[in-house]
This record gives C-alpha cells, structure tokens and sequence, in this order.
C-alpha cells in the first residue's frame, strides 16, 4: 500500500473513530472488512452498490476488488441481501425447531420439525452445536448452504435428550469421570467424590446428569445405578438397552390391563378349525407361537391353513396394551432376552399357538391348483387347536431328510408335512420364475455361557425354514392384494426400486470379482441370476452384502408401491401381530373388510396420536430399523468381547470391503467383522483402485482385491468403540470367481 493510501487511512481513522483500527494500519484482514461492512450497514437502512460501500469506507479503489470479494462471501453467508447491483443488510435469520443428530465424528444435522421426511436435514458444524448433544430439541439459524445443504448453528437448547447415560466410570482424586458409552455425546461427565456410590475404576455405571456445564466445563452428574465389569456380555447388553433407550418392562397400567384379560369369550362365534392338522415350526428356544399351518391335498391341488394368533381380539385400539406396542412398533431379540412387544401375558400365553389348546385366530384358508397358481382365498376369525410344536430341525428331518425314525414317531402328521413340502417347493418355483431374490446372508447367532460369550457362529438355515417362509409370503401377498382390490386402506410393506448410484458400484465390483453380469434390463430377475451365479462360491457372501446393500430399505407406507425384491405386486406384513404392529394394524382392517364396515368411516386402525396411515408408516418403519440397530450393536459388543482374550492369534478371513483407508474383513471360523486399516500395511506403498475394489503395491505390485482369502492376525479388540482390528499376514490368496466352486 502506498504512503498516500496509509494517510488516507489515518484520516479515515480520526473522522471514524468506531471502526476498526485495521484501516489506520494499512492492511485489511477479512475479518476486519468484513466487520466495517456489517457495522456501516448497521447504520444505514438504505441498499448500496459496491462503489457506494468503498466510499462510506473511505477506501480507495484498488481494495474495490478485494471489498466485492468480501460482499459476496456475506451474501453467501445470508449476512447480506443482493439484488441487481445494490446490496442490504439480510433479516435476522429465522429460528426452527429441530431435532440434533450428533455423529460420532462431532458434526451434527439438524432434523427441522414440520418439514417432509427424505429432504436434507441442515449440516451443524462442531463450533456451531452451541452446547447442544444428540437427541436434543434445538432452535436453529440457518446461515448459508454449501454444496446444495443448508449449514446452520444452534442458537439455544430448548430440551435434553440426555438425562440419564450409561458408560465407563474412572476413578480419580477429586471423584471421578464418566465417558458415555454411546460416542455421538461429545462430553465426559464430572463426578464429585460423594457421587459416584463408590463405584470401582473402570466399570460400567448409570448416571443423571445434574448440571450441563458451559463450553469451557462439561456436565455434572451423579452416578445412580453399578452395572458392574463391562467385560461381562449381560453388562454389555445392558449398556446396549441403556443406550438405546429400551425397556426390559412395562408399565404397571399396561401390566394391570393385560392381567385382567379372559380368554374363555375369545373363543366363541368362531369358525370352528380344530379338526385341521395345525403344526407350528419354530426353532428350539422359541417361546412365542404367533403362526400355525397345515397343508390339505386336493382333487385339484392344495388348500393351505396359515393361521394366526388373534391379537387383535385382546387389543382394542387405543386401549394401554396398544399405545404401549405401538409405541414400541416391534419386538427386539437379545441373545440373552426377547425385549417383547406385547406383555408376556399375551404374547406367551393367550395368543401363543401352544399345542393341544384351543386358541383364537384368524385363519387365512388359499387353494392352489397343481401348479402352485393361487386360485382362490377366504378369511375367517378361526378356532383352532395345534396338533403339535414342531422344530425347523425336526421337520428338516422328517420331511427333507426322511429319517426313518423320526418319520416313525411322527406318523400321523408325517403325511401332512409332505404334502407342505410339495406346495413350498412350488411356490418357491413360482416366485424365483418371476424374479423374487433368494438372498443367502445367514443372520449370527450367539451363544452365552453365563457372564462370557462362549460362540459366535452363522445361524442354522435348512429347507424347513424356508417351507415356512414361503407359506407366511403366500399369506402376505394374498391378504395385501384382497384389501387392495377392496380399496381399503393400510400399510403395506413397500421396497422400492435399487438405488442407481449404488447399483453403478455394485456392477463395478461384481466385474472386479469375475462376474459375468446379465445383459438384460435391470430387474429382479436380473438380481436373481447374479445371485446364482455367486452361490456355493466363496464370494457369496460378499456379492449377497454388496447386492443388499444396492436396495432400498424395506418400509411401511399406505401406498402400495410393490414389492422389488420379491418381484411382488402385493405385499404386506399379516403373520406376526404378536411380535410386529404392522401385522396388527392388517388384522383390524381385514376384520373392518369381513364385517362389512365402510373404508370411509372406519376408524383407524392404531392409536390416534397419529393423525393418518403415513405418518403411522412412518413411525413403524423407524421402530423396525431401531430394533435392527441395537441388534447390530450387540453382535458388535459381543463380537469384541467373544475375541477380547484372543489377541495375537490368527484367522483365515475374506476381503469384504476396500477403502482408502484399508480393508474390511470377514473371518471365515466365526461370524464376526473388522478391518485392516492402511497404515497397519508398511510392507509398500499401496494405492487405492477404486474402479477395481482393490489395493494395489505401488513397488511389489502385490494386490488386495474383494473376495480374496486372507489370513490376518488380531491385533486389538476395543470395546469402548466395538471394533476389531487386525493385520495382514502373508499374501492374499487370488480372489474367487464367481460360479467356481472354492
């Protein structure tokens, strides 16, 4: 800047005392602009032009350049308004009501009340959560967009979330500190000495929050319940619970309401089914029977009974028992605990299809001609009595396998059963014909032996699980296509057409791992033929993740947008009211549709804090990938602590993922997770091919590619963050092509 610039300056600083100090020196930060241009419009109510602003500044015009520069990021920064060349001083941003989401990264977005589900919820930057954590209830100023999302800062909390959180306790001088098992709460909690109920370094420990603190000192609390050693697997799941907010009880109205419950009016008025063979098939720790079925041959084909459990009989809408399940949405399965729906007077009890009891239900009665086509189907309020509690073990036996001794104590139902068996497989030939995905991902199963997890293991899948699959969807895809054609309204179960974005990746990595993709139109009949082609490889499991991952989360919704991955039109959820209020919600309107009342003037079938079928949809959809999320939390916790005391050791393991930041594996031995990260990787230098899924050494050229058979050896098991960290050992061995048996 020149000497006569800098005189400028002085002068401009005698006769402008209020501003900055940075004209007398010379030199302008942005900063320090950008407060002259906000104090002279603070002072001005008229619009200005560029050239305007430079002379109230007293500027001289070769910081012109650098002063549009500065109107523009205001602009943007919605601290000015713009229009055509003049500019003004922008409206205090409006303040909305929102919902905080805080990531474990410490950014959060803000979900603005009011507004329609699926949109972008406002991008909340770690300076700008004004002390706010996840869950709270916020007010918001929206303060500029950035790559098409709105960003924003919390201005005040309005309400916690957080009142009460689990963690790990550590014991210090002054008292002690708690760090919040979930990592989305940016905070550690204080303790004073006469608070922690002498809790013991390093346990797992419940405590209320007394006092939120400010940005420079965090909460306060009081520790209130000992969990005990967090290497315990039901400590763990405990802290999962807590987590996520669930309750191992109901409340005493919901309790006294279902004591009170009589099952003998239940059962009369009923079409009387007690002479029909019903079985149930379950696995062997199953405690809820909700479905029952039986197979009948005919002249031309077969009839199929899928029965029940009559729920809807013992909860009327809006009563305890149905705000409290609605509220849940869904039953929530623990290794150790079934956290249940419905009161276990109900679910265990009066609607569970225990053998040799009559019990209510409503009976969906399909006839089937030879070929397995659905050629008619009626509905009936039923009184039925299960002829037997079967297991998917012993019928797999008797009906797959035909174990002469099995057959042998099972002879008067034998016959029955193999009639089911002829009809699934017909029906399973049908769906897969007309593109229905046959996904083969096994779900984890884990075996506790008191405080320890003894086993971590694929959980048992044979043909009489699916025998039953199919008779549920037959039921489910006929009771959603009759409320359809009769224009009632309900929630269907919707799964809509893959994500494209996603399905461009998928198609990228099957090529990589030697799949020859169909060339044919994009449809589940196309999903299906690439699943074929990975069975019985060692790359299923990888392709059935990466496929599942290309579709759409599976949702509840009053419109009936079909079925994609069962290349159904109709579909439904009608079979387990026990456990799943969707099904409840199907019973009511079915019975609404057999007793002849109006779909117009039908009340709705769920509490009436919901105002309309899709905001219920709404609701039940989130329930469901709740109760997915903490069952996935779990197998996470118990995966760690199952591998905790085997550090050092080393596992045969497939590449299920490549990152730039290193590799996901999954270890063959057991059904447990974790990743290679890259800088654990200091043989080379590797490089990420994102096109090819795979690492590739920049000097040796050695390659880490999906699919490929790995061993690697555990390097850490952290349960503070559930994770599993392992190294690399050896070379990889060559990725399998799909349709080559391994």
């Amino acid at each position: 800047m020149t000497r006569r610039t800098r005189r400028r300056g002085e002068t401009a600083g005698k006769k402008h005392q209020h501003r900055s100090p940075a004209l007398a020196g010379g030199s302008l930060t942005d900063t320090s602009l950008e407060t002259l241009v906000l104090a002279l419009f603070a002072e001005r109510a008229e619009s200005l032009t560029a050239t305007e602003i430079l002379a109230a500044l007293q500027l001289v015009p070769l910081q012109l350049p650098e002063l549009r520069k500065t109107l523009m990021r205001l602009t943007e920064r919605q601290k000015l308004d713009k229009k055509g060349r003049h500019f003004t001083l922008a409206a205090p941003p409006e303040r909305l009501r929102a919902t905080l989401d805080v990531t474990s990264k410490g950014f959060g977005f803000a979900m603005i009340e009011g507004e329609a589900k699926g949109g972008k919820d406002v991008f909340i930057a770690p300076l700008h959560l004004g002390g706010g954590s996840h869950g709270d209830t916020v007010l918001i100023a929206v303060t500029g967009m950035q790559r098409g999302r709105r960003e924003g800062r919390v201005v005040q909390v309005l309400s916690r979330a957080v009142t009460r959180l689990c963690g790990i306790f550590t014991l210090t001088g002054s008292g002690g500190s708690l760090t919040p098992d979930d990592e989305r709460l940016p905070y550690t909690v204080r303790i004073r000495r006469g608070d922690t109920l002498e809790a013991a370094d390093n346990s797992a420990v419940v405590a209320d929050i007394l006092d939120y603190g400010t940005d420079r000192q965090g909460p306060t609390g009081r520790i209130v319940e000992i969990l005990g050693d967090p290497k315990s697997a039901t400590v763990q799941i405990r802290m999962a619970m807590l987590r996520f907010g669930l309750q191992g009880s109901f409340p005493a109205e919901v309790l006294a309401e279902a004591a009170a419950l009589d099952a003998a009016h239940a059962l009369a008025g009923r079409l009387d089914l007690r002479h029909v063979a019903h079985v149930t098939i379950d696995g062997e720790t199953a405690r809820d029977f909700d479905d029952a079925v039986c197979v009948e041959r005919t002249e031309t084909g077969y009839t199929l009974y899928v029965s029940i459990a009559d729920v809807s009989h013992y909860v009327p809408v809006g009563s305890a028992i149905d705000r409290e399940a609605y509220r849940r949405g869904t039953s929530t399965y623990l290794p150790d605990r079934v956290l249940p729906m419905l009161p276990e007077r109900l679910s265990n009890d009066l609607c569970s299809l225990v053998p040799d009891q009559d019990r209510a239900a409503f009976t969906a009665i399909l006839s089937f001609d030879a070929d397995g086509r659905r050629t008619g189907q009626r509905y009936a309020k039923s009184l039925i009595k299960s002829h037997r509690r079967f297991t998917y073990t012993t019928v797999h036996q008797l009906t797959y396998l035909r174990d002469p001794e099995v057959r042998r104590a099972h002879a008067g139902l034998a016959p029955m059963l193999d009639h089911a068996r002829q009809l699934a497989a017909l029906l399973k030939k049908r769906r897969i014909e007309r593109g229905s995905l046959e996904f083969n991902l096994p779900e984890a199963e884990v075996r506790l032996d008191g405080e320890r997890v003894a086993e971590v293991r694929l959980g048992e899948r044979n043909e009489a699980h699916m025998l039953v699959e199919d008779f549920m969807l037959a039921a489910n895809e006929a009771v959603a296509e009759s409320l359809s054609r009769a224009g009632r309204p309900v929630l269907y179960r919707i799964h809509e057409y893959p994500d494209l974005t996603k399905l461009e990746t998928f198609t990228e990595a099957a090529r990589a791992m030697g799949l020859q993709l169909p060339k044919a139109p994009i449809n589940p009949a196309w999903f299906a033929r690439v699943l074929a082609q990975a069975h019985a490889t060692s790359s299923e499991y990888v392709v059935n993740t990466l496929l599942l991952r290309t579709m759409q989360q599976a949702r509840y919704s009053p419109e009936n947008a079909g079925h994609f991955g069962l290349a159904a039109d109709f579909y439904l959820h009608f079979t387990s009211p026990i456990r799943r209020y969707p099904d409840l919600v199907a019973h009511r309107v079915l019975q609404a549709q057999l007793g002849g009342e109006a779909a117009a003037s039908s009340r709705l079938p769920f509490p009436a804090r919901e105002s309309s079928f899709v905001e219920a949809g709404v609701h039940l959809s989130q329930c469901e990938r709740k109760a997915i999320e903490i069952e996935r939390n779990v197998h996470a916790r118990l995966s760690v602590l199952f591998l905790f005391d085997r550090v050092g050791e080393t596992f045969t393991a497939i590449i299920s993922g490549v990152t730039t930041f290193g590799l996901f594996v999954a270890l063959e031995e057991v059904f447990v997770s974790g990743s290679v990260p890259l800088k654990t990787m200091t043989d080379d230098y590797y490089l990420f091919d994102g096109r090819r899924f795979r690492l590739v050494g920049e000097s040796s050229n050695r390659i880490y590619q999906l699919g490929q058979r790995v061993e690697v050896r555990l390097e850490q098991a952290d349960l503070a963050t559930r994770r599993l960290t392992f190294a690399l050992l050896g070379e990889a061995a060559p990725a399998a092509v799909a349709g080559k048996n391994s």
